[in-house]
């Protein structure tokens, strides 16, 4: 009996411990940086950590695949900005519509990061407000004892 109640209440409070935590947001220089209890955490983790709320989870996709768009896309026009001034072209002269592709495509990038900023917040406010509804603040167990024709137990109803 004894064995059981300790085992009971270790259980319940390692539950406690390991529930998962809130995930905080904080803009720094060049975007955003997300933290889960002092964590600093990244774009898979945050998808990893959102598997138990389905609809968190479908903004996190979906934010997670336009981000890996928007870095191409502004790779892609920072090379084509970079090879501007290059001395190695052929004639010399400076291709003035490889740059303006450049800058297209950098332009494009930081519109669709906006999205992924967007989608990436509302499934962080998704999963937060998830967690204070089933938070175990409000898990109030009712506990009984409970005697049979084989002896005395603990109930626990909640």
């Amino acid at each position: 009996m004894k064995n059981t109640i300790l085992t009971l209440i270790f259980a319940l409070s390692t539950i406690t411990i390991c529930n998962a935590q809130k995930i905080e947001i904080e803009k720094v220089f060049g975007g955003y940086q997300y933290t889960q209890d002092g964590k600093k955490i990244s774009m898979g983790e945050l998808a990893k950590a959102m598997e138990s709320n389905s609809e968190a989870l479908v903004f996190m996709k979906k934010a997670k695949s336009n981000n890996v768009l928007a870095l191409i896309l502004r790779g892609a026009g920072g090379t084509l900005i970079t090879l501007l001034p290059l001395p190695a072209l052929p004639d010399g002269d400076v291709k003035w519509t490889l740059a303006g592709i450049g800058v297209g495509l950098v332009a494009i990038g930081f519109t669709i990061s906006s999205g992924v900023n967007k989608n990436t917040k509302k499934a962080i406010d998704l999963y937060n407000s998830s967690l204070n509804a089933t938070s175990f603040s409000e898990f109030k167990p009712e506990f009984k004892i409970v005697t049979t024709g084989n002896g005395i137990g603990l109930s626990m109803n909640f």
